[in-house]
């Protein structure tokens, strides 16, 4: 039963309308609909509260006290229904609706290359990919699954092997046209540096057994898709798993600057919930992506 002082969404949407525009006749032009449907709404939702939500002076609407509390909320509110009506809507003429997490740089230069390919072999499957670099809180976050790292699994979740993260040097091709440097030379190129992992180069260095305090030199990029980018625009070496490079490499937009491979002792894993083994699709595509990852 709906409680009497629950506004309507009507009435929510006059509000926020009101509360931007300032009138009730600027709101219904904003709205399409007449300036008393407004006034009748603005009406019924202070009744319905039991306060004024306006002060009204020369026909111009300012927010009460009241009004600017109550503002944030409705706002929000509107913004939630039309978040899940917009999600619900992507439904339409398929099967099920994934909602995948992935790594930004994972999903930039590995997933969503292949989504045509998976949406070929899955029909009726569509899929919601959002990035996310923290682990997923599948109770709070209305994800079904997540292609991260490792370090991200929680409790009370499964999780499927993927692939070794390994670090491979990159370059663009006429850096290093000479052949392939030294380790040691390399410490005397630019060295592009991914600023939420700062280790990476240092433990690159310190595994060929150089001092790594002047690993640390070269601009800075928050994602590894940014690192390719200027590696491939010829700003330094980047250092990067290499199933993140693999494409640019293949294409030749990028070369090896080493023949040497740096595992990080991560893996790239797929994170599910126990609820996501009831859902159409899931299984399929979790046979998938662990056949195309692995091929």
């Amino acid at each position: 039963m709906r409680k009497p002082y629950i506004p309507s969404v009507g009435e929510l949407e006059a509000f926020c309308a009101c509360a931007r525009v300032g009138t009730t006749t600027g709101a219904a032009r904003e709205m399409g609909l007449t300036q008393s449907a407004v006034s009748r709404s603005i009406s019924a939702l202070e009744d319905r509260l039991g306060v004024s939500l306006f002060v009204r002076a020369r026909q111009r609407l300012s927010l009460s006290d009241a009004g600017r509390s109550f503002l944030p909320e409705a706002g929000a509110l509107l913004r939630a229904l039309d978040q899940a009506a917009t999600s619900v809507m992507a439904f339409g003429g398929q099967e099920s609706v994934l909602r995948i997490a992935v790594l930004p740089s994972f999903g930039r230069s590995w997933l969503i290359p292949r989504l045509g390919a998976a949406q070929k072999a899955l029909p009726g499957v569509s899929f919601d990919v959002a990035a996310r670099l923290n682990r997923v809180d599948f109770e709070a976050e209305p994800f079904d699954l997540s292609i991260q790292r490792s370090p991200h699994q929680g409790g009370g979740t499964h999780h499927l092997h993927l692939a070794e993260e390994q670090l491979v040097a990159v370059a663009a091709p006429g850096l290093v046209a000479g052949g392939l440097p030294q380790d040691a030379a390399l410490l005397k190129l630019p060295l592009l540096q991914q600023s939420t992992r700062p280790n990476l180069w240092p433990d690159w260095f310190r595994e060929a057994g150089l001092d790594p305090r002047l690993a640390l030199r070269g601009a800075r990029f928050d994602h590894f898709d940014m690192v390719l980018d200027a590696a491939q625009a010829g700003l330094g070496l980047g250092l990067v798993p290499e199933i993140i490079a693999r494409g640019a490499l293949e294409s030749g937009r990028l070369a090896l600057a080493s023949e040497r491979r740096l595992a990080t002792g991560e893996d790239y894993v797929l994170i599910y919930p126990e609820r996501s083994l009831n859902l159409p699709g899931f299984a399929r595509f979790r046979d998938w992506l662990s056949a195309e990852i692995g091929g």
